[in-house]
């Protein structure tokens, strides 16, 4: 009986044998471009001091933060952070990738102050030092209203980043109301 059963296993395992020895090669998994090891350059525990203006009458407020960024298959960056002003903090993460279709960097923010999802599309500038990201959200000054939002990221040393938030008013200007240096930490 035990020799019957193996012989109607291997009649049944034949073609399924052939059809996987016929079947193409396992397509190549994509591997990372130059414009994602771009990203790399964000990798790493950072440590942040940032002015915000909450009015833009106002003066700026202190804020510091802590940031750990990592790299998700070399294709991505997951950043997450704690900041701190005014006694009360947040949290927030963002992702960051290079989208080879559309030739531009794209992301996503949330935080711990909204139920928001940004949004991220932008680019480098011909450096490669300085990357503008923009998005829409929630207007902070005008409660159910849409604004557009530019971050800025600039690389002045490998261990050394200035990071500015922009909103566009109505007229068309843009204002800047975060201004912060981040720090690789040793």
């Amino acid at each position: 009986m035990k020799k019957s059963v193996c012989v109607v296993l291997l009649f049944c395992l034949a073609p399924i044998t052939s059809i996987a020895q016929d079947a193409p090669e396992t397509p190549e998994m994509p591997k990372p471009t130059k414009e994602h090891e771009w990203l790399l350059k964000f990798v790493g525990e950072w440590e942040m001091e940032s002015e915000v203006k909450m009015d833009p009458s106002g003066p700026p407020v202190a804020a510091t933060a802590t940031e750990s960024v990592r790299s998700l298959g070399g294709f991505w960056i997951i950043a997450e952070g704690e900041t701190k002003a005014m006694g009360m903090s947040f949290s927030y993460i963002m992702s960051l990738g290079y989208d080879p279709d559309k030739k531009r960097y794209v992301g996503t923010w949330i935080d711990s102050m909204n139920g928001y999802l940004w949004v991220y599309d932008g680019s480098p500038d011909s450096t490669g030092k300085i990357l503008t990201l923009e998005a829409e959200g929630p207007c902070p000054t005008k409660p159910g209203e849409m604004s557009k939002f530019k971050d800025i990221t600039e690389f002045k040393s490998p261990d050394h980043r200035v990071f500015t938030s922009m909103m566009q008013g109505e007229d068309g200007e843009w204002t800047t109301f975060v201004t912060g240096h981040a720090r690789r930490k040793k």
